[in-house]
Formats: structure tokens, C-alpha cells, sequence
């Protein structure tokens, strides 16, 4: 109960930062690329995955690696959001802006692993956003 709460705090508190996505779950859809980071693409706009830290070295995404992305669009106020499931469950969200005024840049490190998610493999969805959805990413983050 008390994550939820947090959780809902959170996202009334994103709600009203402009640029900032709401950090609740969104429904995997549109075009992806794969486990490799291959771009995803949604008209004008491209998403494509980068690892920023590589712990195992295979230069995939894993359980426990950071990563972020290289995109391409013409939105004003493009938003990045990556959410993970293992089962079904939501595992891990994160969200940040990609425009040059985006006050914590360093959101866009995100981490593949969290409070929730102590380990294991799981489905990541990744969201280019503005008013709507502009690109996704899919990807296995393996153990």
C-alpha cells in the first residue's frame, strides 16, 4: 500500500513538471527493434538503445547494466520512458527529457534494476513520447 502511494505521489508530482511523462504503466505497442538495441522507429522519430555501463561485457542489456538512448525527432518536448516486466508485473519505470532545458539530465542514465527488481531477465518497453507516442523500443534485459 505505502508503495502505491509513493508511486501515485510520484506521478501527480511528474504530472505537473512540463516535458516530464508520468511514470505509470504504458502498454507495449508500435514497432520495436531487439535485444540488440536495434532503433524503433514511429514516422519522423527514431529510438535506439546505448549502453552506458556494460558489466558483463557482451554489449547486451542486462540485469544490473545502465543504459539510455540516441533518438531522432522533430518534437519540441521529446520524453523517454522505459518500463520493465518480468511475468506481467511492472518491475521497473523511468522516464526524462530529451530536450536541451530538461533539468536532470542525468535521468537519462537509467539503471536496469530496481526496488522491485532484484534480479532475473525481463521485457522492456521503451517510449518516445510528446503528446503522443512518436517511437517504441522493445528489448530483453537477460539476467
Amino acid at each position: 500500500m505505502r508503495r502505491t502511494v509513493q508511486a501515485l505521489a510520484l506521478a501527480a508530482v511528474l504530472a505537473l513538471v512540463p516535458g516530464v511523462a508520468s511514470a505509470s504503466p504504458k502498454a507495449a505497442g508500435g514497432s520495436g527493434g531487439g535485444k540488440g538495441g536495434h532503433g524503433g522507429t514511429g514516422g519522423s522519430s527514431s529510438l535506439s538503445l546505448v549502453m552506458v555501463t556494460d558489466n558483463n561485457g557482451d554489449g547486451q542489456p542486462n540485469w544490473g547494466d545502465t543504459v539510455t538512448f540516441d533518438l531522432t525527432t522533430t518534437s519540441q518536448w521529446p520524453t523517454v520512458t522505459l518500463d520493465c516486466f518480468q511475468n506481467g508485473t511492472l518491475v521497473y519505470s523511468a522516464s526524462a527529457g530529451w530536450y536541451p532545458s530538461y533539468p536532470w539530465p542525468w535521468a537519462r542514465n537509467m539503471p536496469l534494476s530496481s526496488y522491485d527488481w532484484s534480479g532475473g531477465a525481463a521485457s522492456c518497453t521503451a517510449t518516445l513520447a510528446d503528446s503522443a507516442t512518436l517511437a517504441t523500443l522493445s528489448f530483453t534485459a537477460d539476467a
